[in-house]
């Protein structure tokens, strides 16, 4: 069979304030047409499909109406599982009435074990879970690390397996040997859960991952991280996007890019050239470096009339002028309750911490201090 393996679509989420629905919407397109051109016998997406545990209703719309193209539109089976940003039991509310349609959308860690079988593949969804899940499902408290757990778990699946298939496992975790490359991407390496060694994922013939925005950040033959689709952070803004298309008999691999527009690019240079008509994309989300090495008044406010969706502003030759050295020097010297009233002051357009607030101030920060010590 053939299937397009997708992951961290993160719907809903803002890049340093900028709404990025619209631009989810026209990559999903892409994947789409991706699917549709390549005649996929399935969409894979191996989990983080919102980008918070409580999205928008804006979101929710959007991901409704792009699973509905897929499965209901287009008639594509949909392979898919909650990540760690995503709220499972919100997600996976209407699971059952799902896969009757063909949207098998896994959620919880018991389910993990019921393979999905669509022509000569079976599919193993296994969500993103925590360590306490996998000790109530096996009823054991020795279960203390994730590698641990992903032994008995990919025992219990070959378990399952049916000699005459191949056997693809659809997860969302940090595989051991991965490179973390962005910075949108949250830490999931809480209480033990850590990285998953890739050799216990050997019996699998793929192993389609999400949770790593990089598709490079892993390099092993048949264990993959598809990579959001999109870029969601400054530091991605060099990776290309795109999703695997995974034929499984013979088996083969091929990388199929996404084009994102608008971009989200580097601009260098002096304000003048950066300001000169024609010098940059307007509509790119854009961090801007200057050269210049003198101070520019309202600097930021004059470049976004030329860039309105600036993201990050740097000065590659910026020194300390002397008003601001004083300025630094004058916060140094600051005791740190005093410095929290001065802040205060100046974020609240000129109020004053109140008698109270600044006793609850000094008692927190007496408590850190005898922690400290």
């Amino acid at each position: 069979m053939r299937f397009l393996h997708t992951a961290d679509w993160h719907l809903g989420k803002r890049l340093n304030g900028f709404d990025l629905l619209a631009d989810q919407r026209a990559i999903f397109e892409q994947l789409e047409h991706q699917a549709l051109e390549k005649q996929v016998d399935a969409v894979v997406i191996a989990g983080d499909l919102f980008d918070r545990a409580i999205p928008s209703e804006a979101a929710v719309n959007e991901l409704k109406a792009m699973l509905a193209a897929l499965n209901l539109t287009d008639h594509l089976p949909i392979l898919a599982i909650s990540g760690n940003h995503d709220s499972a039991p919100r997600l996976g509310m209407a699971s059952d009435w799902y896969a009757a349609n063909g949207l098998h959308l896994v959620t919880s860690f018991d389910q993990a074990f019921d393979p999905v079988t669509i022509k000569d593949t079976q599919f193993f969804l296994l969500p993103y879970f925590t360590l306490q899940a996998a000790r109530n499902y096996f009823h054991d408290d020795s279960l203390t690390d994730i590698n641990k757990v992903m032994a008995r778990v990919v025992e219990r699946m070959q378990a399952q397996f049916a000699p005459d298939k191949q056997h693809a496992l659809v997860a969302h975790f940090f595989a051991a040997g991965s490179a973390r490359t962005a910075e949108s991407e949250t830490l999931i390496e809480v209480g033990g859960l850590s990285a998953v060694a890739v050799d216990l994922l050997a019996p699998f013939d793929y192993v389609a991952l999400g949770h790593l925005h990089n598709r490079n950040a892993l390099q092993a033959p048949r264990v993959k991280y598809a990579g959001s689709p999109l870029k969601l952070s400054a530091s991605e803004r060099q990776m290309e996007k795109g999703s695997w298309l995974v034929d499984t008999a013979p088996f083969k691999l091929t990388w199929l890019p996404l084009h994102q527009s608008p971009d989200l690019v580097k601009y260098s240079g002096s304000f003048a050239d950066l300001t000169a008509p024609g010098a940059g994309d307007a509509t790119n989300y854009c961090l801007i470096e200057l050269t210049d090495r003198g101070e520019i008044p309202d600097v930021m406010a004059r470049l976004r009339v030329h860039y309105p969706k600036i993201l990050t502003l740097s000065w590659a030759n910026h020194q300390t002028t002397a008003p601001q050295a004083k300025r630094l020097a004058q916060i140094k010297r600051q005791a740190p309750l005093d410095l929290l009233a001065t802040f205060f002051k100046e974020s609240q357009g000129g109020q004053e911490l109140t008698d109270q607030q600044r006793a609850w101030a000094q008692a927190a920060l007496e408590a850190v201090e005898r922690k400290d010590d």
